[in-house]
Order: structure tokens, then sequence, then C-alpha cells
């Protein structure tokens, strides 16, 4: 497995660019084999929490296909908006930090990712509705907010349209907001989340009466 090596002066790119000029730093330098989660998140290092959550959420809104990764990815988001909480670093449990990704693919989600938030950044103002950005409670339902679309990710309900990719919108829009100290785009996320959980709940309601209804035409026809 290759190893992802910055220079000073790209590890300082990744501090003062935008989201998009951030990512596009990652890509560049991403080795030619498969990378592991842990060598991403110790690439990006400690204060870029946010942006691991952005990278992983872009993986759900481009036309990609990566096998497998709604779990393991829900699962990464969601611990980021848990160490937040708690102030400390991303840990991962070894299987997961061991994860490979296919750098190619990878690669191929940040730059048409790059779409997305090129648009998200530009429709984003900084401090605006800043008290939704504040320290303190806010910050608390802000980072669990983060945990909720982890969740939402994990959901079984991948071959269903939009539920894997309403969550990663709602990430993505949690995290511009605080990286911007946007409010009205954290309030967006929170919306998005919302209507996430509201559409589930559409999902699981109409399966059941799906399945009690397809038993009741068989146990129908048996009589």
């Amino acid at each position: 497995m290759a190893h992802i090596h910055l220079t000073k002066e790209q590890q300082a790119e990744l501090l003062k660019d935008s989201l998009g000029e951030k990512l596009k730093v990652v890509s560049d330098n991403l080795p030619s084999r498969g990378v592991t989660l842990a060598e991403v998140r110790d690439l990006i290092g400690p204060d870029g929490l946010l942006l691991l959550a952005a990278l992983l959420a872009l993986v759900f809104l481009v036309p990609v296909s990566i096998p497998g990764l709604s779990i393991v990815f829900g699962l990464v988001i969601m611990l980021v908006g848990l160490c937040r909480l708690r102030g400390r670093n991303l840990w991962l449990p070894k299987r997961i930090a061991r994860r490979a990704v296919p750098a190619d693919k990878l690669r191929t989600v940040l730059s048409q990712g790059g779409i997305w938030l090129h648009r998200l950044e530009r429709v984003s103002r900084p401090h605006r509705l800043k008290r939704l950005a504040s320290a303190g409670l806010m910050d608390i339902l802000n980072n669990g907010a983060l945990v909720t679309g982890g969740l939402l990710l994990m959901a079984p309900f991948v071959l269903v349209p939009f539920t894997n990719t309403l969550p990663g919108v709602a990430v993505l829009l949690i995290v511009i907001g605080l990286l911007q100290r946007d409010g009205l785009c954290i309030l967006f996320g929170h919306l998005v989340n919302l209507l996430t959980i509201v559409y589930f709940i559409l999902l699981t309601v109409g399966g059941s009466v799906a399945v009690h209804e397809a038993f009741g035409h068989i146990l129908g026809r048996v009589k």
C-alpha cells in the first residue's frame, strides 16, 4: 500500500484554501494504488475532521460506484461528529482504518464532487445567522447533526433512490456552514436531515403496508 506525502506548502494549503481547493490537494496527492481511511485521516490531520466528513459525503453525491461503503463511510462520519463533540482527534476501529478505497475512483469522486462543492460554496455567506454556528448548545446540536447524517447513511435502503444522496447533502451543508460560520447553510443541513428522516419513515411504513397486503393476497388465494 502506497503512502501519502505532502510538502509543508501543501499542508499549509489544506488550512487556508476553500473546501473545494482543499479536496483538490487531497486528490492530487493520492497514491496510484488503493488508499486506506487511516491514510486519508492522517493526511488531513486533526484540524480537518470536517474536511474528512465532506470528502466521505461526496461519495454519495456522484454516479461513481464504490460498493459497500455506505455503512463504513456513514460510521466514519458519525465518529467525526462524536469526536468533535468530545474535542478529540478521530479514532477509527482497526478494521475500518485499514479499509482500502481504490484511489482512481476516489479521485473521480473528488473531481466530480467539486461541482457540487462549488455550487454550495457559492451560495454560502460567512457569518450569516451566525448564532446557529456559535459555540455551546448550537455546537452540540450541529455536531449531533453530523452524527445523525452518518447514521442515516448507514440505513438499509441502499437500492432506493436518494436514500444516500439526501443525508450526503445534509452532511455537506452542515460542514460548509461550520467552516464558513454560515448559520443559514447549517439550518438547511438540519432541514435536509429532517426530510431524510421523514422519507425513511414513509419508506418503512409503505414497505410494511406492501408486505402486509402481499401476505393477505397470498393467504386469500390459499383459502
